[in-house]
């Protein structure tokens, strides 16, 4: 690895092309919590989280139900790890509701506080890092504005779910417009439904990654690079490659596969490294600090930047981040 001190956005480019850095970027990232239901708090907790602990690279963190409020669905903050809201009200009930979805103004409303929170954090932080926009797949929206019944709707009223899907994906590709020009780089586009737990990869392709690949499209030539998040256990890695994005991050420690074996499939840039729903939280520090040194062994330190599977929980100690950065760092 290179000797002289590069700036983020320097490290970051040159991971993305796998070439040698200073030492691998970093991120870490956790949702806020009563906080994100503000924009300006929002936003100033966000700048505090960099400033703290300067990163890499920025994960904008909106609630994660933000797509979903403005088509009917309700949610409340019960305290749960990972600062996650709950939905007490879908937004879609029966088949018949997927046709009926309204095409929504994203730049009002609760998508536009979200787009809102983002320019004024882009604004208070300026170039020093990328700031990726988080996007959820149009599944992924779909899942969570009817529950799992979206399964249902799946198998015996395709059509009528396909009309949602539709419906979602050019919102959701308005959003992610809209996003980029207020200070985005590129989205963290989340996926929570390719995992062969609830479906194969054929009805994937048909009811995910044909509206997926409408909001990567929309944004190809506006965004500098883009990151697949793959959420969940048996995922479908080897069909996530053929996405066109330029880095991906999963569970790696949870689910596989490992960074070694991920970069067999893939050229662009991996993100992980680090156990988050328990040893991110509980430590021991001893073990966070292998973990690093561990990925970075696996990676040979090119196209990878360090960080979690998923979010952090919201109590993770600020010893179990700083030995993360001290041990890359470190190296």
């Amino acid at each position: 690895m290179k000797t002289s001190v590069m700036t983020h956005w320097e490290r970051v480019r040159a991971a993305l092309r796998g070439e040698e850095v200073d030492r691998p970027p970093i991120s870490l990232w956790r949702h806020w919590p009563v906080d994100d239901e503000s924009p300006a708090a929002l936003a100033h907790v966000s700048v505090r989280w960099q400033r703290d602990y300067d990163f890499d690279l920025v994960k904008f963190m909106p609630t994660g139900t933000y797509g979903i409020e403005d088509w009917g669905a309700e949610t409340i903050y019960r305290p749960t790890p990972n600062g996650t809201r709950t939905v007490v009200k879908f937004g879609v009930t029966r088949p018949d509701g997927w046709p009926r979805l309204a095409p929504l103004d994203v730049t009002r409303g609760y998508l536009g506080r979200q787009i809102e929170a983002l320019r004024l954090t882009a604004e208070a932080l300026g170039e020093t890092a990328p700031i990726m926009q988080t996007v959820f797949s149009p599944l992924t929206t779909a899942r969570k504005l009817a529950g799992d019944v979206v399964f249902a709707h799946m198998r015996q009223h395709p059509e009528k779910l396909k009309m949602g899907l539709q419906i979602i994906a050019e919102t959701t590709a308005r959003f992610a417009v809209e996003s980029l020009r207020a200070g985005a780089t590129g989205l963290f586009f989340a996926t929570q439904n390719a995992s062969f737990r609830l479906m194969n990869d054929e009805t994937y392709r048909e009811f995910g990654m044909a509206y997926d690949l409408m909001v990567l499209d929309a944004v190809a030539d506006m965004a500098e690079f883009n990151i697949l998040h793959i959420h969940g256990q048996d995922v479908m890695f080897d069909l996530m490659t053929q996405y066109p994005v330029e880095a991906i991050n999963w569970h790696d420690r949870l689910s596989g596969p490992s960074l070694a074996q991920a970069r067999e499939h893939f050229a662009g840039l991996l993100i992980g490294g680090l156990e988050e729903r328990e040893l991110l939280w509980r430590g021991p520090v001893s073990e966070i600090a292998h973990q690093v040194r561990d990925a970075v062994q696996q990676t040979h330190g090119r196209g990878f930047m360090l960080g979690p599977g998923c979010v952090l929980p919201i109590q993770t100690p600020h010893l179990h981040i700083q030995t993360a950065i001290d041990a890359l760092t470190s190296l």
